[in-house]
């Protein structure tokens, strides 16, 4: 079955978040009107990136039980859609997560909460404690991870070894002025996880300029073969991408005749390194 994944690729304002949440809503809301069935937004989208101290960060945050949520579950069952996205999270003990939630109009069916921190965000968040889910859902096994958590291999491995078909991140990517070889590398990171792990890769970044820092607005889609079925956005700016994809493909792990991608591991040789780092 062909699904068709939107990223909707929006620009949060950390000074206004009643004004984030309801561009949220509203980007969920044409992409469920557009027919697409699984729907992405960034990270950190109801509350902006760059905080200026913990208390705005906690002025922002929002329960995963809580109305704003459950606004989003509703506007995704509009459509029978499954919505990702990333939030600013305060839990019930208070702490702040930087997190992302997997909903339908059912209401939120599962929260990732950031393992891999990055830059300033631990002084405002505390680190996941949970592994990252493989959620079944009506369109196919989706993954959570959420922006830098694509640079460990370790977790984005285990979420496809868990049967993950799609790996959906929602990001915030600062712009890199001055990339290796001309490109981002995060349209690199999307197309060699899709790859190797032989899964549909989902990149939601955000675009524009927030307190100095410019974000990349780099949202990707990757197919299986690393091929990017939709992005990056050419000016990066705001723009929603559409990919249509068969997540059942991922899968079949076969890279050829004789080969499989999963049956060819030797993970009895592998486990030593990684229990050593």
């Amino acid at each position: 079955m062909t699904v068709r994944i939107a990223c909707c690729q929006i620009s949060p304002d950390v000074g206004d978040p009643a004004a984030s949440a309801a561009a949220a809503s509203r980007a969920i809301a044409a992409a469920v009107d557009e027919g697409a069935q699984i729907v992405l937004l960034p990270e950190l989208v109801n509350s902006g990136y760059v905080f200026d101290s913990v208390d705005e960060a906690r002025a922002a945050a929002v329960p995963a039980d809580g109305e704003l949520l459950q606004s989003w579950a509703e506007e995704a069952g509009r459509g029978d859609a499954v919505v990702v996205a990333g939030f600013c999270e305060k839990a019930a003990d208070a702490r702040l997560f930087n997190s992302a939630a997997l909903l339908d109009g059912t209401g939120v069916l599962a929260v990732y909460r950031k393992l891999h921190l990055w830059a300033e965000e631990r002084r405002w968040f505390t680190g996941g404690e949970q592994p990252a889910p493989v959620v079944e859902t009506k369109y196919g096994r989706i993954g959570l991870a959420i922006c830098y958590d694509i640079e460990f291999p370790e977790l984005t491995r285990g979420l496809a070894l868990r049967g993950a078909d799609l790996l959906a991140l929602p990001a915030n990517w600062p712009h890199d002025p001055s990339p290796p070889d001309g490109r981002p590398v995060l349209h690199s990171l999307a197309a060699m996880t899709a790859y190797w792990n032989r899964v549909f890769v989902a990149v939601c970044d955000r675009c524009g300029s927030e307190r100095g820092c410019e974000f990349e607005g780099g949202s990707v889609v990757a197919g299986l073969d690393g091929a990017l079925l939709a992005g990056p956005v050419s000016d990066r700016g705001p723009a929603t991408l559409h990919a249509d994809c068969d997540l059942a493909q991922a899968r079949d792990k076969r890279t050829s005749e004789h080969n499989d991608a999963f049956a060819d591991r030797r993970a009895e040789h592998y486990a030593a390194a990684l229990l050593a780092g």
